[in-house]
């Protein structure tokens, strides 16, 4: 008989390590308002990403590069006024922690002070080692990102499969390790192998959460609004609509327009 899953009234980075050492699967999304989170939280999702995919799907950016650290405090601040539950973490934009431990640090406490979120992510590995120390130095949780790292689109050219080859494998498993060595308490791995995926997630004490790394990880991480459907352009193999939303809004906008135009709404009964 297994072992019933313990109950968690907060999730915390602690709960995170005590999930995977239980071999009970983490589940976490994207959210960039205060409507959505509060749904999310509801739901029981463990862990909310305010992703500088905000830049994509809100913004309507074609890379995750031009959002502003004003922008994801921003969408921060809005998700954590939703929350009781889940634990927050948010993305470090692209241009704040790369080049300068010193304006790392600095872009971190910002986010921490004015947004209220709970922990950070950063992608990269031994090149970011100084940002990722000093952060953890200040007692600011930080959440690792290796695999395909969106800030570094134009780097790769393509948004295909990462660490195919032996030695970017080889590199993302020592980058895998430094990070768990730094102190940072899970690592995103995105569209890796899942043979490697699985390695690097056993090989760590550390949670390891895939998107696009099979299921061989410690959790899941997905876009809120491509799951739901509410993009049709966005169609990789690793993605599970849950719904059809962009049909069913469209329908229900045109039938809110039809209904207007023949002054079907307001019926008797909306009115005052």
């Amino acid at each position: 008989m297994s072992a019933a899953k313990k109950e968690y009234k907060r999730i915390t980075v602690k709960s995170l390590t005590e999930m995977k050492s239980q071999g009970e699967k983490i589940a976490m999304l994207t959210a960039y308002d205060y409507t959505t989170a509060k749904i999310l939280d509801r739901a029981g999702i463990d862990v909310i990403l305010v992703g500088d995919s905000a830049s994509n799907v809100m913004a309507g950016h074609e890379t995750t590069l031009p959002i502003t650290l004003d922008q994801m405090i921003y969408h921060a601040s809005s998700v954590i006024r939703a929350i009781k539950r889940s634990l927050v973490v948010v993305d470090l934009p692209f241009g704040t922690y790369q080049s300068d431990p010193k304006e790392a640090l600095r872009s971190a406490i910002r986010i921490m002070k004015e947004s209220g979120g709970h922990a950070l992510k950063l992608e990269g590995g031994k090149e970011i080692k100084e940002s990722i120390k000093r952060i953890l130095h200040a007692g600011i949780p930080v959440m690792g990102h290796l695999g395909l790292t969106p800030q570094s689109i134009y780097k790769f050219g393509t948004y295909t499969v990462r660490a195919k080859e032996e030695a970017e494998a080889q590199k993302l498993k020592e980058d895998a390790l430094l990070l768990e060595k730094l102190g940072c308490f899970a690592v995103v791995l995105e569209k890796v192998p899942s043979k490697l995926a699985k390695e690097v997630a056993e090989s760590l004490t550390i949670p390891v959460i895939g998107i696009g790394a099979g299921n061989g990880v410690d959790g899941q991480v997905l876009v809120m609004h491509d799951m739901l459907g509410m993009s049709k352009e966005f169609s990789p193999r690793f993605l599970r609509r849950y719904l059809d939303l962009h049909t069913l809004m469209t329908g229900a906008f045109e039938q809110y327009i039809t209904d207007v135009k023949a002054v079907d709404f307001p019926s008797e009964d909306e009115q005052y």
